[in-house]
Order: structure tokens, then sequence, then C-alpha cells
């Protein structure tokens, strides 16, 4: 197994919808292999191909000692008041932000092993479907934030580059910030 470089903001392939893959295939199989390390060792919770520099709809997720991959998802079904909490993402590290995510997300896809995959998330798996599902349509967390806390964030983004010191991890919102360390 290979841990993959993950890309980061600013990357061209975090942007464009990625394409769909045609058929499974070994190559398909070693990637998801590889994608799953790479999620676990930086930590996080969710990695999507384009993450990796890889344009196509894949994405891998772990949650509560479950582990998955998701081949061509398609989100059929958003249930449930949308719930505001804080995000963070592989791709733009050091940066959380609150983000209204529905409390229930079914994605139809297909599974490692080429067969139709049915996968309905609750709470915070909802939000990994979710969140994974938009990486793959070129969608950024960051741009589902309100217009106050996407100017921050980008603010943040552009100190970053230029090698200022990092404020915050989180704005203060009287909360903790992060999410217990874990990153979409």
């Amino acid at each position: 197994m290979a841990i993959l470089r993950i890309r980061t903001w600013g990357d061209p392939v975090l942007r464009q919808p990625a394409r769909p893959v045609e058929r499974v295939a070994r190559v398909h199989r070693r990637l998801i292999e590889d994608m799953i390390d790479t999620m676990r060792h930086a930590p996080g919770v969710g990695l999507a191909a384009p993450q990796v520099g890889v344009s196509e709809r894949i994405f891998v997720w772990e949650h509560e000692g479950e582990a998955g991959a998701v081949i061509n998802p398609t989100v059929v079904s958003l249930a449930g008041e949308p719930i505001d909490d804080e995000e963070g993402c592989l791709s733009i590290p050091g940066i959380f932000y609150p983000v209204a995510r529905s409390e229930v997300a079914r994605i139809e896809g297909t599974g490692v092993d080429g067969r139709p995959l049915d996968l309905e998330g609750k709470g915070f798996l909802a939000r990994i479907l979710q969140h994974e599902t938009d990486h793959l349509d070129g969608v950024l967390f960051l741009d589902r934030l309100s217009p106050e806390d996407r100017r921050e964030a980008l603010s943040r983004l552009r100190e970053q580059a230029l090698g200022l010191p990092p404020r915050s991890v989180a704005p203060d919102r009287g909360g903790n910030g992060a999410m217990d360390g874990e990153t979409l």
C-alpha cells in the first residue's frame, strides 16, 4: 500500500467535476486501498479521488470502525433538517467552519466488487457522504460557507500561502472548534 500525496486548496483538480468510472478494474481497487491508507494516515474520515490527483468518481470513508468505498456515487435523497456543524477538509488543512448538511443522506453507486451499492448515512456519516460527493463535483466545503465565513476562510488561506503565522484553528463561536480532530 502507498500513502498518496493529498492535493491542497488551489490545485485545479479539486475544482473539476470528476469523470465516471466506466468499469471497475484492478487499478481502481488498488487506488481505493491506497486511498484508505492515505485517509487513515492523514488522519481523516473521508477522501475523494480528486484529492489525490485522480479525476474519477470514487471516494472512501470511515466511521465508527467501518470503512468503505463508493464508485460513481449519486445522492438520491437528503432528509431531515439541515444541521450546522464544524467541517474541515484534508485538502484545506487547519481550516474549520460550520456547514449546514442534511441529517440523513442516501447514495447509490457501485462497490469495489462492481456490484450496485445503496448506502444511507445518518448524523456524521451523512455529513461525510455529502462532503465527499461534493468533491467529485468540484465543490469544496468553502463553497457552502456563509459569505462572512467564506471571506474569512479565504483570507486565512491566503495568509497560509504567504507563510504568515496561523490564527486560531477555528473561528470563536463559543464551541470547541474542530470535530474531535476528525477531518473530512
